[in-house]
């Protein structure tokens, strides 16, 4: 940390008394009476003036201000940034911090104000909410200074320049993952089946039993202790379970400051994180026009880190997506059957049915959840009063809309795609319920 050459200004309370003393002259002019306070007074005025630039020059050495932020910031939440301020000087001061905050954060005013007696030092707080990922420039820290006298400022400039990345929200993560320690076999009553497609892998060599698989029998083994001897398997617990995340135009709709693709972004390390705590493999697709990442689903002890800074370096090119355009990739890259869990923004019953056929060929190989976004303004509007004709047109039409869409993702159903339909700020807990329940009734 540098500090720069201080300066100093005025205060509010030295112009207060210059425009006094303004006021006590004029006085004089017109009454020479008003002359013996009005020249006292000026006289005092520079007296106190000179003496509070002596007290704030030599009366210590400085005023020293450190700033302390986190390494990463979770976008979308509160993090905290600290103020350590030290009072150097013999004397009670009052302090006014003007920290020169990113321009991404939109805030213009930002100060704080505290006391600090002789040789004080106190520590400040504030909190910052990014909404938006990527690297913010936290500038210098102008420390304003006065003395008791309060006439004079004198400037302190601490060159305190911190660059921060903000990377998709991971300060609620712990809370989220707790959802996953529950018994998913449990989960609203569900029963595991068999599903088809599904993966068996070897467990043990066990002796034979009436009612085991003949075509397990493992003649090797069977050989060596002269009695028969099976394999024994077991569904494999490690899934392949995809996030594939759409970065098109209509993701760039905004809800509480964020893009939905910043909600997206959010829910797909939200569920990563519960994926792997499940002793399933997470993986990540993200797509526009073409594809454009494709992180191949693992469970290694580092994934979740590759997971999070793929989705840190995603934004969209406001182009027209294509789902389609993924078809050939996933075809190659994923071999066996995996749950694939998109995050897409239709606003129209069109749009959903234009997609259709492409939705339906990926289901026949893999398991399908479309998680789509309500639109609140939408449903803001079907649910508010009506307090004319044209209120009573738009709240129908509203509701009409959102009812038709409803409909629309039900009937999915019939093709073997799942849906979750939820506003951007709780998408993120539907989608972890969905993954659970999924789990819980052994569709994968």
């Amino acid at each position: 940390m540098k500090i720069l050459r201080p300066k100093y200004k005025l205060t509010k309370r030295s112009y207060y008394v210059f425009i006094t003393l303004i006021l006590l002259m004029m006085l004089a002019y017109f009454d020479y009476k008003f002359t013996f306070i009005a020249m006292p007074a000026l006289w005092l005025t520079i007296i106190l003036v000179f003496a509070d630039f002596m007290l704030l020059l030599l009366g210590g050495k400085a005023v020293n201000t450190k700033r302390h932020l986190n390494k990463l910031f979770s976008n979308g939440d509160h993090n905290p940034v600290t103020i350590e301020i030290s009072n150097n000087y013999n004397f009670k001061i009052k302090a006014q911090i003007i920290d020169e905050l990113p321009p991404e954060l939109q805030i213009r005013d930002f100060s704080l104000q505290l006391r600090l007696n002789e040789f004080d030092v106190k520590t400040l707080e504030y909190t910052v909410r990014p909404v938006k990922r990527g690297e913010y420039n936290f500038g210098n820290i102008v420390t304003l200074v006065t003395s008791p006298l309060g006439l004079i400022y004198r400037v302190f400039i601490s060159k305190v320049a911190q660059t921060v990345k903000v990377y998709p929200s991971f300060v609620k993560l712990p809370e989220l993952a707790l959802k996953s320690f529950a018994d998913i076999n449990s989960i609203n009553g569900f029963r595991p089946i068999r599903s088809m497609g599904y993966n068996m892998e070897f467990e043990q060599i066990k002796e034979y039993v009436p009612g085991d698989e003949i075509r397990h029998i493992n003649w090797k083994a069977t050989a060596r202790k002269n009695k028969l001897m099976v394999n024994e398997f077991q569904e494999e617990k490690a899934q392949h379970v995809y996030c594939v995340i759409d970065m098109g135009r209509t993701m760039e709709m905004p809800f509480e400051g964020m893009s939905l693709l910043d909600y997206a972004v959010n829910a797909s390390l939200a569920l990563s994180q519960v994926i792997l705590k499940n002793n399933d493999k997470a993986g990540l697709i993200t797509f526009n026009k073409e594809l454009h990442t494709i992180v191949k689903a693992d469970n290694r002890q580092n994934h979740l880190n590759t997971i999070m800074e793929n989705l840190y370096l995603l934004k969209t090119d406001f182009h027209e997506s294509f789902p389609e355009a993924i078809y050939p990739a996933i075809r190659r890259n994923l071999t066996g059957r995996s749950l694939l869990l998109f995050f897409v923004n239709y606003e129209s019953v069109y749009a959903l049915k234009r997609q259709l056929p492409f939705f339906t060929a990926l289901g026949r190989r893999h398991l399908l959840v479309l998680v789509n976004f309500v639109n609140t303004e939408v449903k803001n509007t079907a649910i508010s009063e009506s307090k004319d004709i044209e209120g009573i047109y738009r709240k129908t039409i509203a509701g009409e809309f959102l009812r038709e869409k409803e409909v629309f993702l039900q009937n999915l159903m019939h093709y073997g795609i799942y849906y979750v339909m939820e506003t951007p700020d709780n998408i993120g807990v539907h989608t972890i319920n969905k993954y659970l329940e999924i789990k819980a009734r052994g569709l994968l």
